[in-house]
């Protein structure tokens, strides 16, 4: 089996062939920590979290770098408008991002770097494209030449004639072409700053992540990814100074994750759509959330709205209700956890479910399709649970495979993290609406109904609980009743 991925550089899907056979260089634009992350960054975060995850499962060493931007004019902004210092509004926010991606399952990169520390480094490379003739200065701006660059608008499919033609850009008289990108920005009252050839000032954001990118995994690498909002200009800005200054192809696989959007509409603060992570916790559990955006391709939109979380939360509670009988045949998940551990997909003699899930993920990461064989699975392992009885040593085995082959793919997708008493009590239970010795006497009632095959009663009994949020399970120990999640 060939991993394929959708590389934007080329419009087309590649065979994923890494530089070094087994390993696997990956950066990730982070955040610009200035404020709380919103549903969009989830989504890139959860979608690169994932291929991280996968690639680890079959085999290959990863070097994951996913950096914070800490020194901007959004930044720079913020801490004017509230009277606080850059470097604090950074470290707040980016406290926040932790919080947020821990409660996400979002793993820790390899690296972390913020910008600020690798200023040096930037100046370097500022210098290096100064000297290659690809920069020049202006009063102690430095601005890339994007004329002296041949490839300029290759990533993103744009013409530069036509950039110019259509552009929205003000008028900057001290640049050479409208498109032309700052590297370093002079010094401006009450901004960071840091001395520089050209005087003191601060760099811009694209040579930010060209410097770190080179810094942790050398002048070419595997796999670029970000948020498709990302591609033009910041990615098409960073691939053309970081060939200018080193040579290379820097990047190999450019990989883009759709946009969110929130009923329908585009997220944006002005409209009061804007829902960050934590709004949209306080509405549903953090691995719901996390399904729900692993639910669509990661190159398709998806369209946020409560609706939709609340079908995947059901779906959610299902997989769980599973894992809650399987335990009651088998013991205690957390040991079936346990027993997961890397690389668990590379190989011969998978599964035929562990070998079709590898089937979807190599055709460019379609979690969507990885999400559907999970539901599969879950409904197959119902149906072995309807017919089985604690004394079945042979059925228990198998059961026990079946459970260990989710937990597999789960790990994959890094949900059912937690046992199902523990996501139970972290979701908000519903009011009782009936006494439960009254629930109890209508059980009874419903069994005596249908030991007489009076299946209209029973049926009345069931619907007429399941209206005051009571569930009613059959099972070989007989009728129990849960509340309805």
């Amino acid at each position: 089996m060939s991993l394929i991925f959708y590389n934007t550089a080329s419009r087309r899907k590649e065979e994923f062939i890494p530089l070094e056979e087994g390993k696997v260089g990956m950066y990730v634009c982070g955040v610009t920590v200035y404020d709380l992350c919103h549903i969009g960054h989830a989504r890139s975060a959860i979608v690169f979290d994932v291929l991280v995850r996968y690639l680890r499962a079959r085999g290959f060493n990863v070097t994951y770098v996913r950096n914070f931007t800490d020194v901007d004019d959004k930044i720079i902004n913020k801490a004017n408008e509230i009277g606080k210092d850059t470097t604090e509004i950074a470290e707040e926010y980016i406290r926040a991002f932790y919080e947020d991606m821990d409660r996400l399952g979002v793993l820790k990169a390899d690296f972390e770097p913020k910008a600020t520390e690798h200023i040096g480094h930037m100046i370097e490379m500022v210098q290096a494209l100064i000297n290659n003739g690809y920069a020049y200065i202006v009063n102690g701006d430095v601005y890339f030449s994007v004329e002296k660059f041949p490839d300029y608008g290759k990533l993103s499919g744009r013409k530069l004639e036509d950039m110019h033609a259509g552009s929205r850009i003000a008028i900057d008289e001290k640049k050479r072409h409208p498109m032309d990108f700052a590297l370093w920005k002079a010094a401006k009252p009450g901004e960071p700053q840091w001395e520089s050839p050209w005087g003191p000032g601060r760099p811009g954001w694209h040579i930010e992540c060209s410097v770190m990118s080179n810094y942790y995994l050398g002048r070419t690498f595997d796999i670029h990814g970000g948020g498709r909002d990302l591609l033009f200009p910041h990615h098409e800005n960073e691939r053309a100074q970081s060939i200018a200054a080193n040579g290379g192809e820097f990047a190999r696989y450019w990989i883009h994750n759709g946009f969110v959007t929130v009923e329908s509409e585009k997220m944006s603060k002005s409209l009061g759509n804007f829902v960050t992570i934590r709004d949209a916790l306080e509405q549903c559990h953090p691995e719901v959330l996390r399904l729900f955006l692993l639910s669509k391709h990661y190159r398709s939109p998806i369209d946020y709205s409560q609706e939709a979380v609340s079908a995947t939360h059901s779906g959610f509670v299902r997989i769980y209700r599973t894992l809650e009988r399987l335990e009651e045949v088998l013991g205690s998940s957390e040991t079936a956890q346990a027993e997961v551990s890397e690389p668990f997909l590379s190989g011969e003699g998978l599964s035929p479910f562990l070998g079709r899930f590898v089937e979807v993920l190599d055709e460019d990461l379609n979690t969507a399709g990885a999400v559907g064989l999970m539901f599969e699975k879950v409904r197959e392992i119902n149906k072995a649970l309807d017919g089985v009885t604690t004394g079945q040593g042979d059925v228990k085995g198998a059961l026990a495979e079946q459970r260990k082959e989710l937990f597999r793919a789960a790990t994959v997708l890094g949900i059912l993290q937690r046992t199902p008493k523990q996501f139970f009590e972290e979701i908000p239970q519903k009011k009782v609406e009936i006494d439960p010795s009254q629930i109890e006497k209508l059980i009874s009632q419903r069994a005596e109904a249908r030991a007489c095959k009076d299946w209209a009663t029973a049926d009345k009994i069931r619907d007429q609980l399941k209206a005051k949020g009571i569930v009613l399970e059959d099972g070989p120990k007989g009728t129990t009743w849960r509340l309805d999640v």
